[in-house]
């Protein structure tokens, strides 16, 4: 996720903290990182901004963003036209644990606060990549929202980039499901 250095990832006015200019450097890392991903989780909300733009798109990030196997996260979503993507309706855990069960890449959540939110609360994040960018905004939508206890992350790399983007790894220091 990218974030501002306040801890949001979209602004009080909507703008998504992403869609900010990025190191090239950082783009390839995370080229890379999505294109050896077994799946791309998300939830409804970032299908629909993601799908229609991902498809028409001339990005670097197009070709993975549309090859990879996506699966959303809704109880309301009928149909995905979105090529590769399939719709889990069932209970968020055990549907996740159900993908990190099965053979292929890691499971990469990538956009939207609320489904970020929602499977930081259920505990089943192995590791968060998150990118800070040099702005502040007071308001908006956190990473971090609602949590039952502090969640402690132990620092696993950090890479600092011309500009003042920050790349942090983190892994929860409780165990995940």
């Amino acid at each position: 996720m990218t974030m501002s250095l306040d801890g949001f990832v979209v602004a009080p006015e909507g703008f998504p903290t992403g869609a900010l200019p990025e190191p090239a450097e950082l783009k390839r890392w995370k080229l890379d990182r999505i294109s050896h991903a077994g799946a791309h989780l998300m939830g409804r909300v970032s299908y629909e901004e993601m799908g229609p733009y991902w498809q028409s798109s001339k990005d670097d990030y197009a070709a993975p963003m549309n090859n990879i196997p996506k699966v959303v996260f809704s109880r309301t979503l009928k149909k995905a036209d979105w090529p590769v993507t399939t719709i889990a309706n069932g209970d968020l855990a055990q549907e996740i644990t159900a993908l990190k069960n099965q053979p292929g890449g890691e499971l990469v959540v990538w956009g939207g606060a609320g489904f970020a939110q929602a499977v930081t609360r259920a505990g089943l994040i192995d590791e968060y990549a998150i990118i800070s960018k040099p702005i502040a905004y007071g308001g908006g939508k956190p990473l971090f929202r609602d949590l039952e206890q502090a969640l402690k992350l132990k620092v696993l790399a950090t890479t600092a980039y011309e500009g003042g983007t920050i790349l942090r790894l983190y892994e929860p220091d409780q165990p995940t499901r």
